[in-house]
């Protein structure tokens, strides 16, 4: 058995489910990277919480009592510098993935997900990324493209800083998208594909057969291309393109 990571990833689980909060707590808890500090059932309670044990990341519910986790996550985010914020709920309404987003959220994950994959989203948005659940990449595609912008990028997220007032990549908004993707050779055309079916770097990585580390380095020369600042609105620019 591996020996406990110096740093574990600190985490706050917020859900009014008891039974839900207690089993994923007991799940997380046996992984060696993780350590959950604190629980709560409500934005109020999760507070209280951050202030006296300050985690990393929160994983936090949306259909809570009293305020609604999506209305929570500015006021988490003032109360812990710097702590991460990742959806994990039953709602697939694009308005709250949407309103998610632009609060601030890391992430938004289906309850769905499969503990492993989980853990691996976990890692991922502490090492900078955003992160959603595959089936809810389509509905985000479809909301941001219906107002004509990109998904937000949070700050504190991968490619946070430089962005547009709005959210807005430079590379989204302007005219030329098939002359941005004419830049890309077609290993990146193809792992653009990937990334806006909601996949990972390690999904990409067996998928396509090579070394994850390849494909991050993928995705960078990606990003840089298209002039956009994260996953989620590479994927939301590949919708509007001809890959093939």
């Amino acid at each position: 058995m591996s020996e406990k990571p110096t740093n574990p990833v600190r985490l706050l689980v917020v859900d009014d489910h008891t039974l839900f909060r207690r089993g994923l707590i007991a799940l997380l808890s046996q992984d060696v990277r993780f350590e959950v500090v604190a629980e709560a059932g409500d934005i109020g309670e999760a507070l209280r919480c951050a202030e006296r044990s300050p985690p990393d990341l929160i994983l936090l519910d949306n259909h809570l009592p009293g305020v609604l986790g999506v209305e929570g996550i500015a006021t988490l985010k003032d109360a812990v510098a710097g702590v991460r914020v990742l959806m994990l709920t039953v709602s697939e309404n694009e308005n709250d993935l949407a309103k998610a987003l632009r609060a601030g959220a890391d992430g938004y994950l289906l309850k769905t997900v499969e503990l492993d994959h989980l853990a691996e989203y976990i890692v991922k948005v502490m090492e900078g990324e955003s992160v959603v659940s595959p089936e809810m990449m389509s509905k985000l595609v479809a909301v941001f493209r219906a107002e004509g912008v990109a998904a937000p990028v949070a700050p504190g997220v991968q490619g946070g800083e430089g962005g547009t007032p709005d959210g807005a990549a430079p590379g989204l908004a302007a005219s030329g998208k098939s002359e941005g993707i004419a830049l890309l050779s077609a290993r990146e055309r193809e792992i653009l594909a990937l990334i806006a079916h909601g996949n990972s770097n390690k999904m990409i990585a067996r998928e396509l057969h090579i070394a994850e580390t390849t494909v991050k380095i993928h995705v960078q020369h990606i990003l840089r291309k298209l002039q956009l600042t994260s996953r989620v609105q590479a994927a939301v620019y590949a919708t509007g393109c001809s890959l093939g």
